[in-house]
Order: structure tokens, then sequence, then C-alpha cells
């Protein structure tokens, strides 16, 4: 069967129809995101997030004889925004790192609890008790932090791995606290 190319001559000002679109184009950017990718699901998933991002922007574009060149840059950028992102935070089995993982007995997992945390937390260091408590309790971004906070976004970052490591400190020299249940 013969697909019909989409005729651009018509009216460029025309909206293109989104199926028309998924119709002419799906088979090469399939094909092009497999040689990227090398796996047929990420050439799938890869495909359809174009698709996806055509869908919510595609109105914008002006010229509509430039649409392949659109997706197919599109596609291209999110393959390689997907790349950095893996490279930066890579995907370990949990058995290959093992070795990796602080040692904790499971005692000291079950006394821990949420009074504790809170009691610790307290005798962070505030300068780090703010972006931590922001993060962990609040569920704030690190950029909406960074400007409750009005530093860096950096700052952000570093002052929660420091105020982590202040926490777990704290937590050691804790006292554990009595059971009321148990008393």
């Amino acid at each position: 069967m013969q697909i019909e190319p989409i005729n651009f001559e018509r009216d460029h000002t025309n909206r293109l129809e989104f199926e028309d679109v998924v119709e002419q184009y799906y088979r090469p950017l399939y094909q092009f995101a497999f040689s990227l990718t090398r796996s047929e699901a990420d050439a799938g998933d890869l495909t359809q997030h174009t698709f996806y991002t055509w869908a919510t922007k595609g109105e914008q574009l002006r010229d509509a004889r430039k649409v392949k060149a659109w997706l197919f840059t599109t596609l291209h950028r999110s393959f390689l925004q997907t790349r950095r992102r893996e490279n930066r935070f890579p995907h370990y089995e949990l058995t290959d790192v093992e070795s990796e993982l602080p040692f904790t007995l499971p005692q000291e997992l079950s006394r821990l609890d949420s009074v504790e945390v809170f009691r610790a937390l307290e005798r962070v260091d505030d300068l780090f008790r703010a972006p931590m408590s922001l993060f962990y309790l609040q569920d704030c971004p690190y950029r909406e932090i960074a400007r409750i906070l009005d530093i860096p976004l950096g700052t952000v970052k570093s002052r929660i791995v420091r105020g982590i490591s202040q926490l777990r400190a704290r937590l050691t020299e804790l006292e554990p606290v009595a059971d009321p249940v148990a008393a």
C-alpha cells in the first residue's frame, strides 16, 4: 500500500493533522530511533515520545514543510537527553554493588523511628536543616528550594548532601527513645 505524502503546497497555514503526520513519518522515525538505540523497545518509546511532543508542541511549527526535520531533530534531542541522564545516573543491579552499601544491622533499622529522626534533624545545623526539610519533608524540587532560600541551585544540593552526613552522625549519637507500647 502506497502512502500519499502530505501536500504542503496546499496551504501552509493549515495545521497538519496528527494522524497524517504519524502515518507519514512513523516508520522512518522508528527506523532512525532503532539505529540510535539498537533496541526495539527503546526505539518505540523514543518514537512515541517524539509524537507526544508533536501533539503538544507541533502547532508552534510555522512552516509545515519543515515537519520532517522538526520530528527528526526532536527525536535526536530526546535520545541525547536520555543518554546524558543514563550517564549521570547509571543503573546498577543491587547484587553488583552490594559490597558498596553501608552495613546496617536489622535491629538498628527496627529501632529507628520518626521521633528519633526528627530529634536528630533538630540537631543538624540550621544551614543544612532548611534545605533538607524542604526537600524531604515538603517535597520541594531543588529549584524551588533555591528560590525560597535565595541561594544558588548548586548550594542547595551541596547543603542537602552535607545535611544528610550530619543527620547520619546525629542518628548514631542518639539514645533510643523508650517504646511507649512496650512500657
